[in-house]
């Protein structure tokens, strides 16, 4: 997507946002009867839904959603919905996500009813409108998942005549659904297995078998699921390519032009500077020596998370076996073991009291990798930058305030911004400035999955558990295991052996969290396994102190219906107990 993002025409009549202008016509002069014409034409059009794919409250905040759910914690931008305290009348979040995926949905629509007429091009037409199908998909399944049946509008709506009198009913889930299998279908079909290096990161048909076998996999549809999964990952029919990334940690930091076979469909960025396009990641997983970041670590990864790592021999991590008492101790009894006391001026540790931070990093660092890569543990480093942007190291301490100095940004230990002491996110955050690449935090530059092959194969692994071929399912997971530097399931240790179903279930759910933590899946894989409920704790930090707390009602399984779109439909019935 570096490569069409600069396509994209600004286009008013078509609220296709761009920075391209064309040369054969005054841009103030673009019409209905002067743009629909040409090839370039097509090309911009498609470009303009790429644009609204990536807008934060559509699929730009992705990432956002583990706070949701019990791998993060954070105070924005979906407080009210992880707190269990959002309402029809009050969600901002859950509004501007309606919105935002509609907009993109009538922007596929756009597409799909004017494209084929333009005289262009069969295969030109044929590709464009299975991107706009295989997006509107996308859309809609997203929908789906989070409100259930909505109202379903498609190529026959025109947004600009129509806008004042939409008024469908809500559709029926299973109606629904099969209306985003038949856009899949569609998209399986239009799309071609690779573009060409100039459009890097268009929907392919890799990217429609994927998501049509995840929504195989939310229906519980098991045996469709591992069918579409299946080729994706074996190619038993096309030349894919796709591949696991041989670095764990690298595959999340591709940027100027670095790209992996392991993304099957992602939002790629240009620069992370002043211009070209970029997600901002780092204003919510940040930390205050991350750029001296105004206001930063809005979402951090949870106790739950960090101690749900497996040690690296793959055996089950406990804080008792380091600190006999640890995990019934109270909050004094764990800060006495993990605190050290700083001077006033933040430079330096000048005492470690009754800490043994050796000891306490080995709690964290013999541990699978993956823990390491993706959070920032106590007494670890971090490469941030001052606020010009010059390369600073700093130090993640657990300090005694009553015994000492607090940590600053501006001298040599992290500070958290929300005065909590929790972890970091080390996963997304840029180190230092990336050599000059850097140097904007609200434009994080690297390349971020909404589909890749890691996620791709444990989705897989999970079809075939269901089916009851537990042995492929651990032939799969193993691979995600290998990767990473961890134990194959059923290779020797009687910690790594999976004999049922069941005991396979709880592996594939856990290895989701350890690999895609921080991408935003977990929360709609506990609603799917029907395991909200169990999750929602009340957040707290690293000694056990109350940050703040959660509630669960069973209406959370679906998201209110924001009371503006009520008022403007009178057919919408609201969700259940909202």
């Amino acid at each position: 997507m570096k490569k069409i993002y600069s396509s994209i025409l600004c286009i008013l009549a078509l609220a296709f946002a761009s920075c391209e202008k064309l040369d054969f016509v005054p841009s103030d002069q673009l019409s209905e009867e002067t743009f629909w014409q040409t090839e370039a034409h097509a090309r911009q059009a498609s470009m303009g839904l790429y644009n609204a794919l990536r807008q934060p409250w559509c699929f730009g905040m992705e990432f956002t959603f583990d706070m949701c759910s019990d791998l993060a914690d954070g105070s924005s931008p979906w407080s009210d919905v992880s707190r269990g305290t959002a309402f029809a009348s009050n969600s901002t979040g859950v509004q501007n996500h309606w919105q935002n995926l509609y907009e993109l949905v009538h922007r596929c629509n756009t597409v799909i009813r004017k494209v084929p007429s333009m005289p262009i091009s069969q295969a030109t037409i044929t590709a464009v409108v299975g991107e706009a199908r295989f997006l509107r998909a996308l859309a809609y399944f997203r929908l789906l998942t989070a409100w259930g049946g909505v109202p379903y509008y498609d190529e026959s709506v025109d947004i600009n005549q129509q806008f004042a009198s939409l008024s469908a009913p809500r559709c029926d889930t299973e109606e629904l659904r099969g209306l985003i299998l038949a856009d899949l279908d569609a998209a399986v079909e239009a799309l071609p297995v690779k573009w060409g290096s100039e459009d890097s990161g268009r929907a392919t048909k890799g990217a429609a078998l994927a998501l049509r076998g995840k929504v195989h996999l939310f229906a519980a549809d098991w045996q469709r699921a591992a069918a579409d999964l299946e080729e994706v990952v074996y190619g038993h029919n096309n030349s894919f390519g796709y591949s696991l990334h041989p670095d764990y940690n690298d595959l999340f930091r591709l940027y100027n032009g670095r790209t992996s076979p392991e993304m099957i469909f992602s939002i790629q960025s240009i620069d992370g500077n002043v211009a070209g396009y970029a997600l901002d990641i780092v204003s919510y997983f940040g930390n205050k020596s991350t750029l001296r970041l105004i206001a930063s670590n809005r979402i951090v990864p949870s106790v739950t998370l960090a101690d749900m790592y497996e040690n690296a021999d793959g055996s089950p991590f406990s804080w008792d076996d380091l600190f006999p008492g640890f995990n019934a101790g109270d909050p004094d009894f764990r800060r006495g073991l993990l605190s050290v006391a700083i001077n006033q001026e933040s430079t330096e540790i000048t005492s470690l009291l009754d800490c043994d931070t050796t000891k306490v990093m080995d709690a964290y660092r013999l541990r699978d990798p993956r823990l390491n890569l993706n959070i920032i543990t106590p007494y670890s480093r971090y490469l941030g930058s001052d606020a010009a942007s010059n390369p600073m190291e700093k130090q993640f301490v657990l300090a005694d305030a009553s015994k000492g100095g607090a940590p600053m940004e501006a001298a040599a230990f992290i500070r958290n911004s929300e005065g909590w002491n929790s972890y970091f996110w080390r996963k997304w955050i840029p180190t230092g400035n990336l050599d000059g690449y850097w140097g904007e935090y609200t434009r994080t530059p690297y390349e971020f999955p909404l589909i890749r092959l890691g996620d791709v194969i444990l989705m897989l692994a999970e079809a075939y558990n269901e089916l009851g071929a537990v042995d492929k399912a651990v032939a799969e997971l193993n691979k995600v295991r290998a990767r990473a530097g961890m134990p194959e399931l059923n290779s020797g240790a009687p910690w790594l052996a999976v004999s049922s179903q069941e005991e396979m279930r709880l592996r594939i759910r856990r290895e989701r969290a350890f690999e895609l933590c921080g991408e935003g899946q977990r929360y709609w894989d506990l609603r799917r396994w029907g395991l909200l409920k169990e999750s929602v704790n009340d957040a707290r930090d690293i000694f056990g102190n109350l940050m703040y707390t959660r509630s669960y009602q069973p209406r959370h399984e679906l998201w209110p219906i924001p009371l503006v779109e009520l008022d403007r439909n009178p057919n919408l019935v609201q969700n259940p107990g909202w």
